[in-house]
């Protein structure tokens, strides 16, 4: 009589569509400017795919977008906006406000409220009266404006650290001081350098987006790469 090996139990293989690719995002809003940070690396799991790979993408002359998470959504969502933006743009010959952006986005994210993004956002830039601006989104579209917001897969570490050095949080009869774009720029980096020795998916280097009435400037700083 014939034998046959023994066929391997069927196993399901598990499907999903997204995919976390990490990074992390940071913004600060000034009297007069914002800063908007990421770091540079894109991965999956244990994977590095990119180690140039910032997640800033600039929308106008005076808002920039922070978006990370699942890449692919986060190349879906700025291709909708820069859509969205130009045709704006033509028909009342006039760049979107950041705050007009941060309604659009709103609007965007909760119509896919039932297969939504999987994209962290922040909106950073200046409003209609010069003043730095901060916009923080949940995956549905409800957002609100700060101060200061972290995001991505290191914003747990990052955000008690601006809760402390920015919000105060448990520092009692220390005066504060206005935040100059001198300060703000030196906390970023410490902040993502702190968060690059605890967390493998942020790391590779920093860009730093500046908005002020002259525009977007950037800066690059190196993060650890292992």
């Amino acid at each position: 009589m014939t034998t046959h090996p023994r066929q391997a139990d069927p196993r399901q293989q598990p499907f999903s569509p997204y995919a976390f690719n990490g990074g992390t995002i940071l913004a600060i809003a000034g009297e007069d400017f914002a800063v908007i940070a990421s770091d540079n690396r894109l991965s999956e799991g244990f994977k590095i795919h990119s180690r140039d790979s910032p997640k800033l993408y600039k929308l106008t002359r005076d808002t920039v977008l922070g978006c990370c998470g699942f890449h692919g959504d986060c190349l879906t969502v700025t291709k909708h906006l820069e859509a969205r933006i130009q045709n704006y743009k033509y028909t009342h010959n006039k760049e979107m406000s950041c705050p007009a952006l941060a309604q659009m986005l709103s609007t965007m994210l909760y119509y896919r409220r039932f297969f939504p993004y999987y994209t962290y956002n922040i909106l950073a830039g200046l409003d209609a009266e010069g003043k730095g601006a901060v916009y923080s989104f949940d995956p549905v579209g409800s957002y609100e404006r700060e101060v200061f917001r972290a995001g991505g897969s290191a914003a747990s570490m990052l955000q008690p650290l601006l809760d402390n050095q920015i919000g105060f949080k448990h520092q009692g009869g220390v005066e504060r001081t206005p935040l100059t774009l001198e300060k703000t720029l030196a906390l970023v980096k410490d902040v993502f350098t702190a968060a690059t020795e605890r967390d493998i998916y942020t790391g590779d280097g920093l860009t730093i987006n500046i908005v002020t009435s002259d525009g977007v400037t950037s800066q690059e700083f190196p993060l650890r790469r292992d």
